[in-house]
């Protein structure tokens, strides 16, 4: 079993930073992409970056130069440095990993974590 446990949301004022984490845990064999979404009430589920086993990162238009995606490949965790937040920012946001175990790769997403960001 694969557990993907998010932390670090909250509330912050515009401009302010949140540095977001997923850890993951179980019996994982490799982990290759890490990713972060977030989904807005309202309005569909969006990639806001991604990063490689290798090291290989990408960025929605909208967060590029304000947000910073990173990984503890030995802890199996990934990061999501947010600065100069705005309203349009509040979310909630999820992790994703691409998982092997044992012969098998498959997603697994996490439980979300709120991201409020006050005007």
């Amino acid at each position: 079993q694969v557990q993907l446990v998010e932390s670090g949301g909250g509330l912050v004022q515009a401009g302010g930073s949140l540095r977001l984490s997923c850890a993951a845990s179980g019996s994982i064999f490799r982990i290759n992409d890490m990713d972060w979404y977030r989904q807005a009430p309202g309005k569909q589920r969006e990639l806001v970056a991604s990063s490689t086993s290798g090291g290989t990162t990408n960025y929605a238009d909208s967060v590029k130069g304000r947000f910073t995606i990173s990984r503890d490949n030995a802890k199996n965790t990934v990061y999501l440095q947010m600065n100069s937040l705005t309203p349009e920012d509040t979310a909630v946001y999820y992790c994703r990993a691409n998982i092997q175990r044992w012969a098998r790769w498959n997603y697994y997403w996490g439980q979300g974590t709120q991201v409020t960001v006050s005007s």
